[in-house]
């Protein structure tokens, strides 16, 4: 991604079309109950309210009901997966238990910003599903949903419950006199006329809309030094690059400042861990950002996973830190042959990253903010290309980032996959799509929201993240990286993604999604060299 010394070369250039569907979830409630929080899950009122499908592709039907007389019947198309949403009333860190019978071809169910699950059919009969999650240490509402998928037709859910402790509190969506419309969508492939209002867990205490850039702290270039105390108000997020491993398999990752001989101008440690200090003060969130260029990770072992956990911790308290930026490029992670499951991955390298990751927001705790730059090799790339492939010769890296996103998106604060550097890539519309305009942008960002089948398997699908865990990566300059765009293309990408306006020959499959968060660069130096011309775009399209 961030190329510390100097650009990258191109991306590789990818083949082969790959067709499909994209995975979204789904969640109702059953007959009220003891503990129940969801409202008309049984769809017994003979009404969708309070439940919100999008374009119209829900309704209730007889006939086809698990218990009662009524079921929910979405009308799953070639663009529409018919999701329907109910957002409620819950309570900080507290477990519950989402269920729903369906019946029809890739039904999913899940909560917003969640967990999720699915099937992939069920043969005509009505089949559970169930899921469980913890609410955020703040959170006070959920969205749950369902949907089927695209082109696979109508699907059916019955039933639907979630289930905890305590009595729910009202909430505008569980009133049964609410209409659908009044029923906020968080879904990540929410519909054009629906507003995602629900942010889920984790935030990372960031503003609704945040500018994420990488502070050049342990290495000079022609961007210049710039010191943790100067950097501007502007950037919300500062990841300090690099921490970087003292040898490949090793996991003992240090982080060196940039020394006085390469950048007279670097303060003391001293002044720099108070400049974070007062950073923090201000809200600002600065993270260690592990990887880069140089900095090749590879835990090939659990001895190198638990050196890693601690070394990275280490850093942390050392200078006050809020959290952890995974940037493994190059050969970092790379699938093993025969794993081709990225829900259940087996090779060593994403095996021990994943139980690190999980074990530093363990010790941390929710305030922990995790984000994570793959490249676009590792992860919509995954669209056509999964590992070495099922007959092998493929490039082991492809999509190799896919498990480690979804097994931490239930902590993932942000994914900001690097579109520069990158080769032409596929996207939903199974066109190429390459860098230098809006649209590539756009339909990269598309790819996350939307979610997509692994390998152009519908059976394996990659689900959608929520729209306020993904920020879009772009070079500041083109100093920066290949795939510079000017500031009126950064606005083209804002407007058709977060509006549905202004799109190029891309247009987004998700819906507008208000609740992206935001724009990260490559980096705050060359921002700062470039005229702060990244910065400014952002505040002034977001204010």
């Amino acid at each position: 991604m961030r190329t510390p010394r100097s650009a990258l070369a191109a991306g590789t250039a990818f083949a082969l079309a790959a067709t499909g569907a994209v995975a979204l979830s789904f969640g109702l409630a059953s007959s009220a109950s003891a503990g129940e929080f969801l409202a008309n899950g049984g769809f017994e009122s003979g009404t969708l309210a309070p439940w919100s499908c999008t374009g119209s592709t829900g309704s209730v039907v007889t006939g086809h009901a698990h218990t009662g007389s009524y079921a929910l019947a979405g009308a799953a198309s070639s663009s529409d997966s018919a999701q329907c949403t109910q957002t409620v009333a819950v309570a900080p860190s507290t477990t519950y238990t989402l269920s729903a019978y369906v019946n029809g071809a890739y039904v999913y169910l899940g909560v917003d910003g969640g967990t999720s699950t699915w099937t992939p059919g069920t043969g005509g009969a009505y089949q559970k599903l169930s899921v469980s999650f913890t609410t955020g240490a703040t959170q006070t509402s959920a969205s749950v949903y369902t949907h089927g998928w695209y082109g696979q037709g109508t699907y059916y859910a019955d039933d639907v419950s979630l289930d905890g402790p305590g009595a729910p509190s009202p909430s505008p969506s569980s009133s049964p006199s609410s209409s659908p419309s009044s029923s906020p969508s968080s879904s990540p492939s929410s519909s054009p006329s629906s507003s995602p209002t629900v942010t889920p867990p984790p935030s990372g205490g960031l503003p609704a809309h945040a500018l994420v850039g990488y502070l050049h702290a342990s290495f000079a270039n022609g961007a210049g030094y710039l010191r943790m105390a100067d950097v501007p108000d502007s950037w919300d997020v500062i990841d300090l690059a690099f921490g970087e491993p003292t040898s490949v398999t090793s996991g003992d990752i240090r982080f060196n400042r940039c020394s006085t001989t390469d950048c007279p101008t670097a303060e003391s440690d001293a002044d720099f861990k108070a400049a974070i200090a007062a950073k923090r003060a201000k809200g600002k969130k600065v993270l260690l950002s592990i990887g880069g260029q140089n900095g090749e990770v590879q835990l090939t072992t659990t001895a190198a996973r638990d050196t890693f956990v601690s070394s990275v911790a280490s850093i942390i308290d050392k200078w006050g830190l809020d959290g952890l930026d995974v940037d493994f490029e190059g050969h970092s992670l790379s699938l093993g042959t025969g794993d081709t499951d990225f829900k259940n991955p087996t090779s060593p390298v994403i095996v021990n990253l994943i139980s690190a990751l999980k074990t530093l927001k363990a010790r941390y705790g929710s305030g922990f903010v995790l984000t994570m730059a793959p490249e676009t090799f590792f992860v919509q790339l995954g669209y056509q290309y999964y590992g070495s492939g099922p007959w092998g010769g493929q490039d082991p890296r492809a999509g190799a980032f896919l498990p480690v996103i979804y097994a931490m998106r239930g902590d993932l604060t942000l994914l900001h996959v690097q579109d520069y550097n990158s080769g032409s890539i596929m996207g939903l519309d199974n066109q190429y799509h390459s860098m230098g305009g809006a649209d590539f942008h756009v339909a990269m960002t598309d790819m996350l929201l939307k979610g997509f089948p692994v390998a152009g398997n519908t059976a394996n699908m990659f689900p959608p993240l929520a729209p306020s865990q993904v920020a879009i990566g772009m070079p500041a300059n083109s100093y920066a990286g290949n795939g510079y765009v000017a500031p009126t293309e950064v606005t083209k990408a804002l407007d058709c993604l977060t509006k549905a306006t202004n799109c190029g020959s891309y247009v987004p499959r998700s819906g507008p999604q208000p609740n992206l968060r935001g724009l990260m660069t490559w980096s705050v130096n060359w921002d700062q060299y470039n005229g702060k011309e990244f910065a400014t775009t952002f505040h002034s399209y977001f204010g």
